[in-house]
């Protein structure tokens, strides 16, 4: 089955087509804004050639959508309902499924979600120690984000080792940022919470931040709600510490950097807790797969843990390769994101399901 998927990131659009296990093609967009070139879509459909089935990444699914999920205007609606959860993406993807759907009338589209692999948290890492008619009312819960990129990590390991790990700290960083414990296979935490703003810092989402903070802006300066959540969401992060959204363009050597990385460690350090070790330790995403700064820096501070990386693996090999030492007690990865290929195999298991 040909599946073409579409996936909306907060800083870019990827269209590619999936077939088994193999990308048959892909075209990157400028990200998709509320007046998206249907045009330019329309011609991007066309160069990918003919697809039986459309798989949207939606990022959030809240609590209903915990599978993928046939779309109809049932489900639509319900997904309308989430846009305040994740702002950044959440409307680009419903904008992208009315203009594909243009261009793809008669194919099945199907919404995959990003909060779907973190369903099953237990409860100690999905509960807020909030009001218990606060959760119940607004389900007020730790979700997770970036499932497809941490599944596929695990997938991807579990091919390299020919053993799915015990243990598995997932480091997605790309311009949104999130660590995943996996154990054997399923995730037990993850550093984002009830929407996509929370956890390490990011290009121009800011991450875990006090929430007195944020009370005290609001009684004493004259931001007002939407002011804030501006800046939260597109002004903070590595944009708000130097200037640039871009980790090419930061100084190893700048506070920014060091922001980012104590905060990326220490969450880490964090997950580790979760799981009661390591195993092994993957990068993905723009940031995770590029920069080996980063991934140098981690391993520094984390050496205890039993990281050790090779210098010369860390500087360049295969997009997907082993970077530790020989005889590491933690084996370390470089895994490309693979999002696609998770979006995709979701959807051909779901239409397999309907069809009987």
């Amino acid at each position: 089955m040909r599946v073409l998927v579409v996936n909306p990131g907060s800083s870019s659009l990827k269209l590619s087509v999936v077939e088994g296990e193999r990308v048959g093609g892909a075209v990157a967009l400028d990200a998709p804004t509320p007046d998206l070139d249907e045009g330019a879509l329309r011609n991007a459909v066309e160069r990918l050639g003919a697809a039986e089935a459309v798989g949207h990444r939606f990022v959030h699914g809240g609590d209903r959508f915990r599978q993928p999920t046939l779309l109809d205007a049932a489900a639509e609606r319900a997904l309308r309902n989430l846009i305040d959860l994740a702002p950044l993406h959440q409307q680009r993807s419903l904008n992208l499924l009315q203009a594909v759907r243009n261009v793809l009338p008669d194919v099945p589209q199907v919404a995959c979600f990003d909060t779907a692999f973190h369903a099953d948290m237990p409860a100690e890492a999905t509960s807020f120690a909030l009001p218990a008619e606060w959760r119940e009312r607004w389900g007020l819960r730790r979700y997770g984000f970036h499932g497809f990129a941490h599944d596929h990590a695990t997938r991807a390991v579990a091919a390299l080792l020919g053993v799915t790990p015990d243990r598995l700290v997932s480091c997605h960083l790309g311009a949104g940022a999130s660590l995943c414990a996996i154990r054997a296979g399923r995730s037990v935490d993850t550093t984002m919470g009830f929407t996509p703003l929370d956890g390490l810092v990011m290009a121009t989402r800011s991450g875990a931040v006090d929430p007195g903070l944020l009370l005290w802006l609001l009684e004493h300066t004259e931001l007002d709600a939407r002011n804030v959540q501006d800046g939260l969401e597109h002004r903070s992060g590595l944009l708000g510490l130097a200037g640039t959204a871009d980790m090419r363009d930061i100084d190893p050597d700048s506070e920014a950097f060091s922001v980012y990385v104590h905060r990326l460690c220490g969450s880490i350090a964090a997950m580790v807790a979760a799981l009661g070790g390591l195993d092994a330790l993957t990068f993905s995403g723009g940031v995770g797969e590029n920069s080996g700064d980063v991934r140098s820096a981690v391993a520094s501070r984390l050496g205890f843990l039993g990281i050790d990386i090779d210098t010369e693996r860390n500087a360049s090999g295969p997009p997907r390769r082993e970077i530790s030492v020989a005889g590491a007690v933690v084996r370390c990865f470089v895994i490309p994101a693979g999002e696609d290929l998770e979006i995709a195999r979701a959807v051909r298991n779901l239409l397999a399901r309907a069809a009987g």
